[in-house]
């Protein structure tokens, strides 16, 4: 889970790019990246850190150019390593250049990777981003196909999830795999620059009113004489006869201020919220208090729905990063520490229903109820906003292991006792699909092990 950017058209690309990849830092702390052609050169800036950190002012005068290539990145493929930042460049001394980024996984990147480095393609990292590209670059300088036709192939070829943003010197392109996994999203602003993004949020601040989700296995071509939509039969890339859309990023990942395959994520939490309430006809409590940020709106729509007092008895600092997308345990524990507080004298004595979006590992629910039950709580009821992850996710998630997620190695009761709340309630399945207008369009694979692409 990462976030991409694409613009074309402005002459100050990489400044815009910059502010759409502030808008959806959330999807990536640990590094980010800018490509920028000014028609000529492919110019590259890519860092560990976060985007304000990273892009000065004195950085983004060193990348002019009217075209502009974005990620901020949350690793799933490859180590937490400067080599492993996007975009990822391709040049030739005489030739095309060519630069990526990409949002999602791969499922059969071994097996391409060995392809490739069987016809001495090379590699200088093991990420994902940098397959995509030497992929595209090997079809069209060595099998002498136009991008087009080499984007098909990769279509063909490359299984998982994949939404990317793709130029020239001249040239930007934007396409998405097959089952459109993660969102993307594009449209134009007043201005006729073309903005292609992750999460709609980021068109938002960049003034682009119209805007579409780029299509399954759709290919958008932007260039001098316009924009082409070239549309796929995405049947002739997959089995199935749907989408798989993640239904992750409605729980946890996106914005609330974001809308994507056909939703208001917002819209999504508070009727996830209600059906927890619906759920708990009888309980009493004296508040419902949501761990911020992701479960806000799930606490809003718990508390309509019971008529419990929302309360915002936890306080989040907001200048440290996601928890969960923290590459390594023990850094996901330290932000923990300094990431909440409670608010001083406001849980002492009172019944609280705690509303959290998931429990993956468990580690960081685990510190937030006892940090409760210091404050004086006299009873924890924690309800959570999705089914029981019990499958490890390949399409941009990192739980690559089962033996990580709690909800695989515990019982219900036993996650109870280690977390040390009074009751434990998760949003059953059926529960989940009633608050989605398409319910069969989506990917559940990490609650009931049904993978649209199984990993090779």
């Amino acid at each position: 889970m990462c976030g991409i950017i694409g613009i074309y058209g402005n002459p100050e690309a990489a400044r815009m790019a910059a502010l759409g990849m502030f808008a959806e830092q959330h999807r990536g702390q640990e590094s980010c990246g800018l490509a920028v052609s000014d028609g000529k050169v492919i110019h590259l800036y890519k860092s560990m850190g976060l985007v304000k950190e990273v892009f000065t002012d004195e950085v983004l005068k060193t990348l002019p150019g009217y075209i502009a290539v974005g990620h901020v990145r949350y690793p799933t493929k490859g180590a937490a390593t400067k080599f492993n930042t996007q975009p990822h460049l391709v040049e030739t001394l005489f030739g095309p250049s060519y630069a990526l980024a990409s949002n999602g996984d791969l499922v059969n990147y071994d097996q391409i990777r060995a392809r490739l480095e069987a016809e001495n393609v090379y590699f200088n990292s093991d990420n994902d981003g940098e397959l995509l590209v030497k992929y595209l670059a090997w079809q069209i300088i060595a099998k002498n196909k136009d991008v087009v036709e080499a984007i098909r192939c990769l279509m063909k070829d490359i299984k998982g999830a994949y939404s990317c943003v793709f130029c020239t010197r001249k040239e930007l392109y934007m396409f998405r795999d097959p089952l459109s996994i993660r969102p993307m999203i594009w449209g134009k602003n007043i201005n006729g620059d073309v903005v292609v993004a992750s999460e709609s949020c980021v068109l938002d601040i960049l003034d682009v009113n119209g805007r579409s989700e780029v299509p399954a296995a759709g290919i958008i071509e932007v260039n001098a004489d316009g924009v082409k939509v070239i549309g796929n039969n995405p049947a002739q890339y997959r089995q199935q006869n749907h989408h798989s859309y993640c239904v992750f990023e409605h729980i946890y990942f996106s914005r609330p201020d974001s809308y994507h395959f056909g939703e208001n994520v917002f819209e999504v939490r508070e009727d996830i919220g209600r059906k927890l309430a619906e759920q708990d006809k009888g309980l009493e409590a004296d508040c419902v208090v949501p761990v911020p940020d992701s479960a806000n709106f799930m606490a809003v729509g718990y508390s309509a729905a019971s008529g419990i007092p929302l309360s915002l008895g936890l306080i989040r600092n907001h200048y440290i990063g996601r928890t969960f997308i923290k590459p390594e345990q023990t850094i996901r524990d330290e932000s923990v520490r300094q990431k909440f507080n409670v608010l001083p004298n406001f849980f002492k004595g009172k019944k609280v229903v705690l509303v959290d979006d998931s429990i993956v590992r468990g580690t960081t629910i685990r510190k937030i109820v006892r940090m409760i039950k210091l404050a004086g709580a006299e009873e924890i009821h924690l309800r959570i906003g999705s089914p029981a992850i019990c499958y490890s996710c390949y399409y941009g998630i990192d739980t690559p292991h089962r033996e990580e997620l709690a909800a695989n190695r515990y019982s219900l009761e036993e996650i109870k006792e280690r977390i040390g709340v009074n009751s434990l309630k998760y949003l059953d399945m059926n529960s989940l699909r009633e608050c989605l207008k398409e319910p069969d369009e989506y990917c559940y694979a990490c609650f009931d092990g049904k993978y649209p692409l199984e990993k090779e």
